[in-house]
Formats: structure tokens, C-alpha cells, sequence
């Protein structure tokens, strides 16, 4: 038994979290909003019989390393509760073609291509937004992150109007022309650190710029808000700067990742070659160019 499935990278601007600890996973979240694009992760399961292996399964990595398998795990130990299948071996590939802890959604997108891939290995036959559901309780319970899951699960630029996971959470989604995403990624934050340290002052603009943007539909404004936002929770760093100024000298808007030391820039195709032009000079970032994925997670044919 063999399978595979895409999900696709998401990069949040802004967004409030709802972390009420009372509630069940499903219902935690944020608000917030963001794109996801055409780089990401494919995720392939083959199922074998278990012929004395020590464990149960193997995970892999091609491409960019993942510097932990929990998440993961947490996705097929979630699986292998609903049928009898201790006598099988789960070989488990994720090709990653993002930057991990970079602020590209990279733990989302394993989680939710890998339950894709083994709802259909196993013929589990879940409703699709209960494959979402598994990956969303994932990423809250490992404390990767909050909304990635909900909005790569339905990909395009999105603005998630009701915290929780796929079949709770709600987004509505904003049409663009096409165009252009590109980045360029310095270094990692830790996702759980910040979450614990900035929290209150995340939410009380978090919220309004929600109820901005729905109101302008708008890329421009959305990444004006996004590099608002970033220098309210101070998370600008001096070479983050520097990139922003440039960009901003050549009349070229940006926005910030969260969170990673990442700057992106949304623009229309024809003017790919002026921002490339200004990140190609920092040769110490890693520099991605795509455009933006409106299909989200889904299975692959092999």
C-alpha cells in the first residue's frame, strides 16, 4: 500500500492567537491572515507487513532537514487508533523544499500531508475535514503552531475568520491576479518561545487587523499590516531592516513571516526581476521564489 500527498507552505502576516486551555484542540487557534505557496511538503507512506522490525515505522527527510519527527509521530499513533494495524510497517518519506522554523509553515505541512497520505495508504476514509482535524490537534499538541493547518488546508491568500481546526476554523479567501511570491529567509525563531513571551501584545492588534483587511481585500495593505505588526512585537532584527529600507527605496512593499527572520514580498510577475535584483545582494539569506498555491493540502497520484 503506497501513497502520497502535497500540502503547501503558509506564511503568516498577522494574526491573534485563542489559546483557551480549557478548550479541546480543535477549537484552539488564531485568527489571522496569510498565502500559502507552491513550495512545501510531499509526504509518501508505503505500508508493508511487520516482519521483525524493532519499530513500527521509520521517518525520513529529503531536501531541508526537519530537526524532530514529534509531529509526525503524534499523526500516525492518532491513525493507528482507528483499526487493527500492529502488524504493519509505516516507511514514512517527506521531501521538504521550505526552510524549517523559518516561518513557512513547515511542521503544518507535515502534519497534513502525512495524514492525507495515510488516510488513503489505510483506506481509513475520513471525511476530509477530519484528516485536517488530526493534523491541526498535531501541530496545538506538539506547539509548532496555531492556524497553518487551517489555512493550508484550503491554500490561496486567506483570512482566517474563525480560530480552530479544518470543519471549525473558517477562512475566507481573497482573489489575486497572478503574481509573484519571494522571499528571502536568514535564520529561525522558536515558534513556542515567542508564543509564550509575546502573546498579550499580539492579540489586541492581531484582532483589528483581521477586521482591516476584510474590509480592503486588499495584498498591499495586508503587507503593510504585516511589517506593522512585526515591529510591535519587535521582531525585526538589523539585517531584517536593512533588506526592508532597500526593498522600500526601490518602492517595493514587503511584509514579515511570522515567525522566522523572513521578509516577503507579493508582487505582480512583471516585477520579480526588481525585487530579486535587491535580495540577490544579501548573500547570507536563502532566497525562495513562487507564487501562490490556491488548491491546498491534497493526495498525489503516485
Amino acid at each position: 500500500m503506497e501513497s502520497k500527498a502535497f500540502c503547501p507552505a503558509h506564511v503568516t502576516g498577522f494574526f491573534k492567537a485563542h489559546l483557551d486551555e480549557e478548550q479541546e484542540y480543535e477549537n484552539v487557534g488564531s485568527m489571522g491572515a496569510g498565502f500559502s505557496i507552491k513550495e512545501g511538503v510531499t509526504t509518501s507512506v508505503e505500508i508493508t507487513p511487520r516482519i521483525g522490525q524493532h519499530s513500527n515505522f521509520r521517518i525520513s527527510t529529503q531536501g531541508y532537514e526537519s530537526d524532530k519527527t514529534d509531529i509526525s509521530e503524534f499523526v500516525l499513533n492518532e491513525f493507528l487508533k482507528l483499526g487493527s494495524f500492529e502488524n504493519l510497517f509505516f516507511n514514512i518519506k517527506h521531501t521538504i523544499t521550505i526552510p524549517v522554523g523559518y516561518g513557512l509553515g513547515s511542521s503544518g505541512a507535515v502534519a497534513l500531508s502525512l495524514a492525507f497520505a495515510l488516510d488513503e495508504a489505510l483506506q481509513t476514509k475520513l471525511a476530509r475535514n477530519e484528516i485536517g482535524n488530526i493534523a491541526h490537534i498535531a501541530e496545538v499538541n506538539c506547539k509548532t503552531g496555531l492556524g497553518d493547518v487551517l489555512a493550508s488546508y484550503y491554500g490561496g491568500f486567506e483570512v482566517r475568520v474563525k480560530p480552530g481546526a479544518p470543519g471549525i476554523g473558517k477562512v475566507e479567501k481573497i482573489d489575486t491576479d497572478e503574481m509573484s511570491v519571494i522571499m528571502i529567509c536568514f535564520a529561525p525563531i522558536s515558534t513556542n518561545r515567542f508564543l509564550k513571551e509575546k502573546l498579550a501584545q499580539i492579540n489586541g492588534l492581531g484582532g483589528k487587523m483581521v477586521n482591516n483587511l476584510l474590509r480592503t481585500k486588499d495584498y498591499e495593505h495586508f503587507q503593510e499590516m504585516s511589517l506593522e505588526f512585526a515591529r510591535y512585537v519587535n521582531v525585526i532584527t538589523p539585517r531584517m531592516e536593512a533588506v526592508i529600507q532597500d526593498l522600500f527605496s526601490n518602492k517595493i512593499k514587503c511584509g514579515v513571516a511570522l515567525f522566522g527572520e523572513t521578509i516577503f514580498s507579493m508582487i505582480p510577475k512583471n516585477n520579480e526581476d526588481r525585487v530579486l535584483s535587491v535580495l540577490e545582494k544579501y548573500s547570507d539569506g536563502i532566497i525562495i521564489k513562487s507564487e501562490i498555491d490556491n488548491y491546498g493540502a491534497r493526495l498525489l497520484k503516485n
